[in-house]
């Protein structure tokens, strides 16, 4: 229907047609950006994150889509009140009743302009006019489908409106029309209606009355659109977004917890640790974390020494696949388990086949490899197993070399599996290397070890174990690493 204007205010001088082509090329523009920005972020929904940006992207799209509408509606000018509204809406007839019916606009429609589609946006705004003089209302085609009306029964008045309204949204249509209505103030807002199909919808409804020539309301328009849309896409945004910001709430919660975990399984050492504790020193020890590069993730790597009964020492590193408070908690499941068995004297080989059947028992499968060692400071042997771990590196006067490595699959990957065992005989002033395999990226192979074997000079000329693990931080601290890493150095002091 064509706009009407109060009679306080001028008319605008309408905008020109070459500016609105250039705001639907500008707005096409974005659109297609925002589009291709929004292929690339297509993920497989399993991060919170990536579903909120794509619930922004889809309300972004869904926006300017609804913008180039609008301007292509402002360029084609203002639809006009059919004569006939059946003919706009095909559907079943009703008798019409004794209300005033739909007053026709005569105005020529452009004929370059087509019928709107059902589903188009333009079939989602509609107009009307409610005359308070005369008690008639006139609606155009567009407002029957949004209000789900047969376009044979007359226009609602504005007294009869609120009966399509929700009950809880009635008091403010209510509140809306008596401001504009009273005291002649704009109207801009939402409510929600109920079709006759007992679909539910969201309209908003911006309006204005129409003054006479003595500044009274002689009668009100609007120009309704349904907004059901729009708003189910802000409240994804909204949801996806709660869902983000809870989520984000217990990462920090879970990695805190892991955290305190680790450091409390791991406690760091600030020196080198003596062992046996009495008596004359045998073991010179010092061990060090390094976090991941790539992840803020607490992952499940872990060193351990212990004191055994009779001044032999229990050497181990290893490492529980995956990351969080889970996996910290295994990982302090395992180095408890691990101590105790070690502890009553069960060799290096067993204690890899317990823990592995321990791991396979578990509620949530997992999988872990380890390297132990016992050693014996009387006889100066070292008996060790490992379970799919990087094997220790001994060095010795200035050389280094891998400890050949005995037969040993990952912790809870198969049920009953064997772990063979090896011994070697270590003298005074040679040094052992344990370290998990996130020290070196995976990529490098056996470069990685031939680096580590490469610091056999700078271990040869430090003094204590602490220097030792010094020197290896300083070579692959600043690696990129893709998981966290544990190294332990054991020297032979006697």
């Amino acid at each position: 229907m064509p706009p009407h204007l109060s009679a306080d205010r001028p008319a605008g001088q309408p905008s020109g047609h070459g500016t609105v082509e250039g705001l639907i090329s500008q707005t096409r523009r974005l659109r297609g950006e925002v589009d291709a920005v929004r292929r690339d972020t297509r993920g497989d929904g399993s991060d919170p994150e990536e579903r909120w940006q794509r619930a922004l992207y889809d309300l972004a799209l869904h926006q300017l889509n609804d913008l180039d509408q609008h301007l292509a509606q402002l360029r084609e000018g203002p639809p006009p009140v059919s004569a006939d509204p059946a003919a706009a809406f095909p559907g079943p007839a009703a008798t019409p009743g004794p209300a005033t019916s739909p007053v026709p606009d005569t105005s020529p429609r452009p004929a370059e302009r087509p019928a709107p589609r059902h589903d188009s946006l333009l079939s989602r705004v509609g107009s009307a006019e409610w005359n308070l003089l005369t008690d008639e209302a006139s609606w155009s085609g567009e407002l029957y489908r949004i209000l789900g009306r047969d376009p044979a029964a007359p226009p609602l008045t504005l007294d009869e409106l609120p009966s399509l309204v929700l009950d809880e949204d009635r008091p403010k249509l209510t509140a809306m029309v008596t401001d504009c209505l009273v005291d002649a103030k704009r109207i801009d807002g939402e409510f929600r209606i109920v079709r006759v199909d007992g679909t539910v919808r969201t309209v908003h409804m911006m309006g204005e009355p129409v003054l006479d020539a003595d500044g009274c309301t002689a009668s009100m328009w609007a120009v309704l659109r349904d907004v059901s849309e729009l708003r189910r896409c802000r409240r994804t945004v909204s949801e996806t977004r709660d869902s983000l910001r809870r989520q984000r709430q217990i990462d920090r919660t879970e990695h805190r917890l892991a955290v305190e975990l680790r450091e409390a399984v791991l406690p760091p050492w600030r020196g080198s640790l003596r062992l046996p504790r009495q008596g004359p020193h045998t073991l010179d020890l010092a061990a060090h974390h390094l976090p991941s590069s790539t992840s803020a993730l607490i992952g499940g790597d872990w060193y351990d020494a212990l004191e055994l009964p009779g001044g032999q020492a229990l050497l181990s590193v290893g490492d529980l696949t995956g990351h969080g408070v889970t996996v910290a908690s295994g990982m302090a499941m395992l180095i408890g388990a691990l101590r105790g068995m070690a502890v009553t004297g069960t060799e290096p080989d067993r204690i890899m086949a317990w823990l592995n059947q321990l791991l396979d028992a578990t509620v949530q499968p997992a999988l872990g490899s380890a390297v132990c060692c016992r050693y014996r400071p009387q006889t100066r042997t070292l008996t060790w197993a490992q379970a799919g771990h990087p094997a220790p590196l001994l060095f010795r006067d200035g050389t280094g070399c891998v400890l050949t490595a005995p037969d040993g699959v990952l912790l809870g990957a198969t049920s009953g599996a064997a772990y063979g065992q090896a011994e070697v005989a270590l003298e005074q002033g040679d040094l052992l290397l344990l370290h998990t395999d996130g020290l070196v990226p995976r990529r490098g192979g056996a470069a990685g070890a031939q680096r580590l074997l490469g610091l056999a000079p700078r271990f040869d000329g430090a003094r204590t174990a602490q220097d030792c693990v010094r020197t290896v931080v300083e070579e692959f601290g600043e690696t990129e690493r893709e998981d966290d890493a544990c190294v332990l150095v054991a020297r032979v002091v006697s």
